[in-house]
C-alpha cells in the first residue's frame, strides 16, 4: 500500500472510528484500526465485534493494500502532526509515515487477521433526516438502562407501525418516547444504547439524509462518508404504552427555566436521600421541598398554571434529565397521585413524552 492523504482528513477519520477499538479485548488485534484502500478511497475501520465503524476519505493512491495498527498510537500521532500532505506506505507489516519534518514507522498486524466487517446481504431500507434523528435519540437514549442483567432494557426501540414511527427507551424507573414522521415500512428494531451513543457522535450538525439498512440481526447507518453497523438486541420489548395513564387529575404548566432552577436548588439538599424531592401542586403554584438532616432544609416555589392539587416525590436527577432534553420554554406536568407516574411533556408540541416513576415518601 502506498498513498498520499491530507492530515486533516486522516485525523478526522481516526477520531470517528478509533474510540471503539478496545485494548481490553481478549483479541489484541481489536485494539487496532484497519487501514485499507479500495475503489480509489482510503477507509479507516474499527470494530469491537458488536459494533463496526468505517470512515472513507479521498486519497491519492499509488498502490492498493491494507494493514492494521494500534488505534490509540495512530490517532495520537496523526493528530500531533501539522496540517498538509502525509505519505503512507506499507512494507512487511510496518506502516511508514512521512510528513513535513517527520518520519516514523509503526509496527502493524496483517489485515488478514482482522475480523471481517459484517455485511447485510439482503437489507430492508429506510431513510430519515439526520436532524430529526439526532434530536430524537438525544431525548431518548439517556433513560436506557445500564443493567446488563436486563439486556432488553439496555436498548433503544425503533418502532414503525401504522400509527407512526416511535423511538423509545426505558430503564423501568423512567421512560422516554419520541414520535417522528411516519415511514412506509413496519418494523421493530432494538439497538444497543451504547451504539446509539456512538451514532450520535458521528451525526453531522448540518441536516442530511441518512440511509439505513437492516435485517433481523444488524442495522447499518450510512452517514455521509461514515458507516456504522451494529448488532441488534433480541427479545420482546415491554409493552410500555400500556403503562402510560390516559387521563390525569393533576396538571401544571410551568416555565421550564424556573422549574430547572428550583429543582437544582432542591437537589443540593437531597443528596442524603438519594435525590428525593417532594413536589406539591397547589392553586397557581408549585412548591418543592427537600431535607438533609446534616445540612438543613429547602423550600422553593414558582408560579404555574394548575388544575387540581396533589403531591408526588421524585428523583431530582431524573427530573432534571427530562427538563434538560426538552426543547420548550414551557413544560406540562401531569399525574394522578403520589403513587402514580408523572408525565412530563413540552407544552408547545406533543411529539415527546417523558415518564418518571415516583419514589415512596
Amino acid at each position: 500500500m502506498k498513498l498520499q492523504v491530507t492530515q486533516e482528513n486522516l485525523n478526522k477519520a481516526l477520531i470517528s472510528v478509533s474510540r471503539i477499538a478496545s485494548s481490553r479485548s481478549t483479541l489484541p488485534i481489536l485494539a487496532n484500526v484497519l487501514i485499507k484502500t479500495s475503489n480509489n478511497l482510503l477507509s479507516i475501520s474499527a470494530t469491537n465485534l458488536s459494533l463496526a465503524i468505517t470512515h472513507s476519505i479521498g486519497a491519492k493512491i499509488s498502490q492498493d493494500g491494507s494493514i492494521t495498527v494500534p488505534a490509540r498510537l495512530m490517532q495520537d500521532y496523526i493528530s500531533s502532526l501539522p496540517g498538509g500532505i502525509i505519505e503512507l506506505e506499507v512494507e512487511n507489516n510496518k506502516l511508514k509515515i512521512k510528513a513535513k519534518n517527520y518520519t516514523s514507522t509503526i509496527n502493524g498486524i496483517s489485515a488478514d487477521d482482522y475480523p471481517e466487517m459484517p455485511l447485510i446481504e439482503k437489507p430492508s431500507k429506510f431513510t430519515i433526516q439526520s436532524n430529526s434523528l439526532k434530536e430524537a435519540l438525544s431525548e431518548v437514549v439517556l433513560v436506557a438502562s445500564n443493567d446488563e442483567t436486563r439486556p432488553i432494557l439496555t436498548g433503544v426501540l425503533f418502532d414503525s407501525n401504522q400509527n407512526g414511527f416511535l423511538i423509545a427507551a426505558t430503564d423501568s424507573y423512567r421512560l422516554a418516547e419520541k414520535k417522528l414522521t411516519s415511514l412506509k415500512k413496519e418494523f421493530k428494531l432494538l439497538i444497543p444504547a451504547s451504539s446509539i451513543q456512538d451514532l450520535l457522535r458521528i451525526l453531522p450538525d448540518e441536516n442530511t439524509t441518512i440511509n439505513v439498512d437492516y435485517d433481523d440481526n444488524q442495522i447499518k447507518f450510512n452517514v455521509n462518508e461514515i458507516q456504522l453497523l451494529t448488532r441488534l438486541l433480541s427479545g420482546q420489548y415491554p409493552d410500555y404504552q400500556a403503562l402510560i395513564p390516559k387521563k390525569f387529575e393533576i396538571k401544571a404548566k410551568i416555565n421550564k427555566q424556573s422549574m430547572v432552577s428550583i429543582v437544582k436548588i432542591a437537589n443540593l439538599f437531597a443528596r442524603e436521600t438519594a435525590g428525593s424531592i417532594k413536589i406539591n401542586v397547589k392553586a397557581n403554584l408549585i412548591e418543592i421541598n427537600s431535607i438533609a438532616s446534616q445540612i438543613g432544609e429547602n423550600n422553593s416555589s414558582t408560579e404555574a398554571e394548575t388544575e387540581g392539587e396533589g403531591e408526588i416525590t421524585l428523583n431530582a436527577k431524573y427530573l432534571l434529565d427530562a427538563l434538560n432534553v426538552i426543547d420548550s420554554n414551557e413544560i406540562d406536568f401531569s399525574f394522578n397521585g403520589k403513587l402514580d407516574p408523572i408525565l412530563v411533556t413540552p407544552s408547545n408540541k406533543k411529539d415527546y413524552l417523558h415518564i418518571i416513576m415516583p419514589l415512596k415518601s
